[in-house]
């Protein structure tokens, strides 16, 4: 056989810890040992991480920003019989982090994609959460700003499984806000803050109660989150997709309570649901 038909390296997506350095498994230690390169979300952070492990394998850097570029190199030297790891800052890659990217040009390239999995912290809340986990809808971080935020929040307050967001300490106290006036002040949430870390805390109560009480707390304001809403219960779904695309049309130029109105003759659905849902695309 000629020089060129050298077999492709693999690709391993690796899990790292979110926090406890303990969760670290043997596996992902020996893979990160083993390979020539790592790409890492934050070579920086990651050095730290590894060093505690001693694993001395060189980093390559990895982020939103290089990706694209970095993905094509990357594969190119998958393509030439080289072994690549995928880390990010913690957690597991692709989950709201780097990486999808790379895992899909290598995939197409016809390397193969193994899983290394371990800690992430979505999988870690939802299981101490106390909430429905037959179904959920993992939605990441929310828009920074308060209108999008709202609106996405508004498109999503008839959902009826389990909702699960990411959110940061700068916006947690504001995006619990908008939340409960979305969903309803009394729906049923649980923030989990700092999993696996020492000052980890898991708190459940009504969206009111949570927004309030992490309002008050400047202590409950800091580190990483993940927010779980309990979903909507049949009779706190919207109307359906016809209905909420005529609503919108007439606010876009009619007071509410004339859209409203209007909405409900067009339809048949009831005016006062049809008030109360334009409420929440307005975000009021």
């Amino acid at each position: 056989m000629g020089a060129h038909a050298k077999n492709p390296g693999k690709l391993y997506v690796v899990a790292t810890p979110i926090g406890n350095l303990q969760d670290m498994s043997p596996r992902a230690v020996e893979v990160l040992s083993s390979v020539p390169v790592i790409a890492a979300e934050d070579t920086r952070h990651s050095k730290k991480l590894l060093a505690h492990f001693g694993v001395g394998t060189r980093l390559v850097a990895l982020h939103d920003h290089n990706e694209r570029s970095m993905a094509g190199t990357l594969v190119q030297r998958l393509g030439q019989g080289e072994d690549v790891a995928l880390i990010s800052d913690a957690g597991t890659p692709l989950i709201s982090d780097p990486g999808y990217v790379l895992v899909r040009m290598a995939r197409a390239a016809g390397i193969d994609v193994l899983s290394v999995p371990g800690p992430s912290a979505l999988t870690a809340a939802l299981s101490v959460a106390g909430l429905p986990t037959d179904r959920f809808r993992f939605e990441g971080f929310l828009p920074p700003k308060q209108a999008a935020r709202r609106q996405r929040l508004a498109e999503l307050a008839s959902e009826t499984v389990t909702l699960v967001f990411y959110e940061s300490s700068h916006r947690i106290v504001d995006s619990l806000a908008d939340m409960a006036g979305c969903f309803g002040a009394s729906r049923e949430a649980v923030v989990a803050r700092e999993l696996t870390k020492v000052f980890e805390t898991v708190r459940a109560g009504t969206l009111g109660d949570l927004c309030r009480e992490t309002g008050e707390d400047n202590r409950q304001q800091k580190g990483e989150f993940v927010v779980m809403v309990r979903g909507a219960a049949m009779d706190e779904t919207a109307p359906d997709e016809q209905v909420r695309r005529t609503l919108a049309v007439l606010l876009e130029e009619l007071p509410l309570k004339q859209a409203a109105a209007l909405a409900a003759k067009i339809t048949g659905v009831a005016k006062n649901r049809l008030y109360e849902y334009g409420l929440k695309i307005r975000g009021t």
